[in-house]
């Protein structure tokens, strides 16, 4: 599990960001708090070991904060019971303290879709973790409209980055290597890929401008493109193999799901991989003045840190 917040100094007054590198505003301080107080050694970067479902050591951590960014995950069988006493400890903070309370959120809460989802897709979802999600934001969009807080939400497609947890962390590693890809997935419709340097940008963006608090946000993506494509890509660039992929058949992930709560839980989000799953950002490259890095740079990098650290990806091993 993950309870990884940020708290950044009322120093920090950063405005839009229209050029492609992370924001750095002179000034700024950042407070990190999670669990184990780990995190980047960095002069402006504070790092604190704190229980973050504790209101009220989390408020008094974010006194003086300009914002509070909620940049935690947890484990897909531990929503249910993990998010809604991490998500009460941060919204009460923000109500408590002023800053501005800006979460990383997902698509989860769309449910399935017969098109692209914009930030306007009604949040239609009715499984266990998407109505987590859906009811951290309408909680969160609920204290905003009474005046209690601030707040904004950025979402994002599955990332793709160093040290993230989602279908590209399955495949790279597998890819570099040589190994062949078997996932429960279709390789070959469209899929939105998000990279984790544009989920930065724009949730700091988003924080920090007040015409973009109240309401979610789209992390401007690259064009949709299949899983299939992205690993050829993805080996073009490393210099690696044809990719081999192999799609795991439905009855083998129910069965498996038996004995793995992970693969218990992608039933119920299978249909973000078995027809095409496209995310439109044209509102927020339009209001927050922020362009989707190019997919090749992305993929460049991410490549290079897993060629550099094969263990700085969380991707487990495919057959």
């Amino acid at each position: 599990m993950s309870s990884d917040v940020e708290s950044r100094d009322r120093r920090c007054r950063p405005g839009r960001h229209r050029d492609r590198s992370p924001p750095r505003p002179a000034g700024e301080q950042v407070r990190l708090v999670s669990r184990r107080g780990a995190g980047p050694e960095h002069p402006a970067i504070e790092l604190i070991a704190a229980d973050a479902t504790d209101a009220a050591r989390l408020t008094r951590l974010t006194a003086g904060a300009v914002a509070l960014y909620n940049c935690a995950n947890h484990a897909l069988h531990r929503w249910a019971a993990d998010w809604p006493p991490l998500a009460t400890a941060l919204l009460t903070t923000a109500e408590q303290t002023g800053a501005v309370l800006a979460t990383i959120g997902n698509l989860f809460g769309y449910g399935p879709t017969d098109g692209p989802m914009t930030e306007a897709t009604p949040l239609a979802a009715t499984g266990v973790k998407a109505g987590v999600r859906k009811q951290m934001w309408l909680s969160a969009l609920a204290a905003h409209e009474a005046g209690r807080a601030r707040t904004t939400e950025v979402r994002g497609s599955d990332f793709l980055g160093i040290g993230t947890n989602s279908i590209t962390s399955r495949i790279l590693p597998n890819v570099l290597a040589g190994r062949r890809v078997v996932l429960p997935v279709d390789f070959d419709v469209p899929h939105t890929i998000t990279y984790v340097g544009d989920v930065a940008r724009t949730v700091v963006a988003a924080a920090t401008d007040p015409d973009a608090w109240g309401r979610a946000w789209h992390v401007p993506s690259p064009p949709a493109l299949s899983l299939r494509e992205l690993a050829t890509r993805a080996a073009t660039l490393a210099g690696a193999p044809t990719p081999r992929l192999t799609r795991l058949p439905y009855p083998v992930l129910w069965f498996g799901g038996l004995v793995n709560p992970l693969l218990r839980e992608l039933r119920e989000t299978t249909y973000q991989f078995d027809r095409p799953y496209v995310l439109d950002s044209s509102a927020s490259e339009q209001a927050l003045g922020i362009e989707p890095t190019a997919l090749d740079e992305a993929l460049a990098e991410t490549l290079g840190a897993l060629r550099r650290d094969p263990g700085s990806g969380s991707a487990e091993r495919s057959p």
